[in-house]
Order: C-alpha cells, then structure tokens, then sequence
C-alpha cells in the first residue's frame, strides 16, 4: 500500500499547491476585471466622442453629395440635349439628301 499512500500524498500536495495558488490569484483576477472596466468605459467614452465629432462632418460630406448628384444631373441633361440637337441636324441632313433633285 506504500505506492496509493504517495499517490494520495502526491495528489494530496497538488491539490493544496492548486488552492494556495486560487487564493493568491483572486485578488489579481479582481484587479483585472476592475481594470477590464475602466478601459471598457473609456472605449465607450471615445466612441460616443468621435461619434459626436463626426456627426456633423457625415452631415457636411451628405451635403456635397448631393450638391455633386445635382451637378451630375444637370451636366448629363446638357449632354443628352445636345445630343438630341445633333440627332435632329443629321436627321434633316439625311432628309436632304434623300430628296431628288429637279435637273
């Protein structure tokens, strides 16, 4: 029975060695879920800042798309009358020269 009396000594040890090292860790496990905290609410913080610092740039940056879609709008309007314009002067050439000459 000597070796279940050192395996029970063995493990007997570890056990302690394991709850003495609990112990000692409980209060650094605390220190880390309070320091988790802090960093977690000064992350909020920086977060809810930028979000107010950007606001109104998101603002700003919705404006000049908007004034850039008009523009767009108003130069592709340009392009398509021209177009059109150009259509009907080919158009009336075609017409033209499609009509007989009296000779």
């Amino acid at each position: 029975m000597g070796f279940m009396d050192s395996l029970k000594k063995l493990f007997g040890s570890a056990k302690e060695m394991a709850d003495d090292l609990g112990e000692k860790a409980a209060p650094m496990m605390e220190k880390a879920k309070e320091m988790a905290g802090d960093f977690g609410e000064k992350a909020k913080e920086m977060a809810d800042d930028l979000g107010e610092k950007a606001a109104p740039m998101m603002g700003k940056a919705k404006e000049a798309a908007s004034e850039a879609f008009e523009k767009a709008k108003d130069v592709a309007e340009d392009f398509r009358n021209k177009a059109e314009g150009g259509a009907e002067a080919a158009e009336e050439v075609v017409e033209t020269t499609e009509e007989p000459s009296e000779g």
